[in-house]
């Protein structure tokens, strides 16, 4: 699945999530509670394959998945450029995390980076429309 695929299914299960809590009158600060880990394993497990297998993507106690794909993310599936002969597919705009090689192609891995996932940090970038939020993340060359 290419970034730009995983982005849009993405941002269609994203919206369902929220339409169907702002139509029960959950509060900005509500929805976030809603997306912590726990209760998103629970009750929207189609939401993160991770969450069948009961894993999380990072390692933190109070992992909140609200701005999962993360703000600071750039991909572009055409490419940003090369390194070493191979495509780079996705880089941080904060130079957090690292990258890896695969499949002849550079990737950001952002495994070790828990920013977006703090609820400090998403209320503070909050948005309902989870798209607007991600906007810079879509580079198109």
């Amino acid at each position: 699945m290419s970034y730009e695929e995983w982005f849009a299914q993405h941002a269609q299960k994203h919206q369902k999530i929220v339409k169907k809590l702002v139509a029960k009158g959950f509060t900005q600060e509500q929805i976030i509670d809603y997306f912590a880990y726990e209760n998103m394993a629970k009750e929207e497990i189609d939401f993160c394959p991770l969450y069948k297998d009961g894993k999380k993507c990072h390692d933190m106690q109070e992992l909140n998945c609200y701005l999962c794909g993360c703000p600071n993310f750039r991909f572009d599936d055409n490419g940003l450029g090369t390194y070493n002969g191979m495509k780079i597919l996705s880089r941080c705009e904060i130079h957090n995390g690292s990258t890896i090689g695969h499949g002849g192609a550079v990737h950001q891995d952002c495994s070790k980076c828990t920013v977006p996932h703090h609820k400090a940090y998403i209320s503070k970038n909050f948005d309902f429309d989870w798209k607007k939020v991600m906007k810079g993340c879509t580079i198109t060359s």
